[in-house]
């Protein structure tokens, strides 16, 4: 018989349920990556300690990086890509709107115009003019 010594992992978790994603706070990614640039930590022990994958806190510090070098470049503020997304979708929707108005505008005014009465050449005859002689 075996001791619990002699197998190679301790440790065996079932899972029994189905989690969803857990969605982590910029301030809880920022914790985390502060922590893993630590002297003395690895971003795999952060990552194990907080139940995450290592590729998560690596790709977040990659993001964090590289959002502050782009800022520094740009000297401007780093802005997040979903607040991108919601602007970009806004003038999408202003610019339907605006497509909307301009059609509407040019409808009624071709409309305006049918509706103007047109000047019909007369059907009286021309009388001539009594001071250049011909009559």
């Amino acid at each position: 018989m075996s001791k619990a010594s002699d197998v190679p992992f301790g440790r065996v978790e079932v899972i029994t349920s189905v989690q969803r994603r857990r969605r982590w706070s910029v301030a809880e990614k920022v914790r985390l990556v502060e922590e893993a640039m630590q002297p003395g930590m690895s971003i795999s022990y952060v990552a194990r300690r907080a139940g995450i994958a290592p590729s998560q806190l690596f790709a977040w510090k990659r993001r964090m990086l590289e959002g502050g070098h782009a800022a520094v470049d740009a000297d401007e503020d780093v802005v997040a890509a979903s607040q991108v997304r919601e602007l970009e979708k806004r003038v999408r929707d202003l610019e339907r709107m605006l497509g909307k108005k301009t059609m509407e505008a040019e409808i009624l005014k071709e409309a305006l115009d049918l509706a103007r009465p047109k000047k019909r050449p007369s059907l009286l005859p021309s009388w001539s003019d009594p001071k250049d002689g011909s009559q």
